[in-house]
């Protein structure tokens, strides 16, 4: 990896000072410069531009979240990562549409910001694994799926035919395809063998 340009956003002289300390001996990461405030972060921005910003999403003067789009408007090649203590989902989701590529909790490691720094500058999203868990059990209580249609997942995943699980169940083939159609449709996938991932990586089955 080139050497990485980062730019520190935070209200917390505490903060910049601390990641500052952590990257001092990182040959790949160049800290070029810190803000305290939005105002201040937009005046550098004109002057020089980072490859990636930590970007608090509580700052004094505005939000976060909305400076975070702001940049991503001006300039959008520009990485952002937000950084916050806040791991609530609407926090991430607002940070994410606006355009942020990662979102790291203020109790990361040195480790765990070159991990996300190295992800978005290789153009993948990076997140936090107590943010990624948050918004994962999140999208699962959002699959309401009904009693007969879990047994049906289950016996599904187990192997068995629809005309078997007509007969353990006492229903008709057709209502056992019928509630299979319904599972592929909740879980956004076209065949048994995805829809049998899918719903073990969700905590289904």
């Amino acid at each position: 990896m080139n050497t990485v340009k980062l730019f520190i956003v935070d209200d917390h002289y505490m903060i910049i000072e601390g990641i500052t300390s952590l990257m001092h001996n990182e040959p790949e990461i160049d800290i070029i410069g810190h803000a305290q405030n939005a105002q201040s972060c937009m005046a550098f921005l004109q002057r020089m531009q980072p490859d990636v910003i930590f970007l608090d999403i509580n700052l004094p003067d505005k939000s976060g979240i909305d400076v975070c789009k702001e940049i991503k408007e001006i300039y959008p090649t520009i990485k952002i990562i937000a950084l916050s203590t806040f791991n609530q989902n609407s926090y991430v989701k607002n940070m994410l549409d606006n355009g942020a590529s990662g979102y790291l909790l203020k109790n990361a490691t040195k480790e765990e910001m070159l991990v996300a720094i190295q992800s978005t500058m290789s153009y993948k999203q990076y997140l936090s694994k107590e943010v990624s868990d948050n918004l994962k059990e999140s999208s699962n209580n959002n699959i309401l799926l009904t009693r007969r249609e879990k047994e049906i997942l289950k016996l599904v995943a187990e192997g068995f035919t629809s005309v078997d699980i007509g007969k353990q169940l006492f229903i008709s083939t057709t209502t056992v395809d019928t509630h299979r159609k319904h599972l592929l449709e909740k879980l956004k996938v076209n065949n048994p063998a995805t829809l049998i991932k899918t719903a073990t990586q969700m905590g289904l089955i």
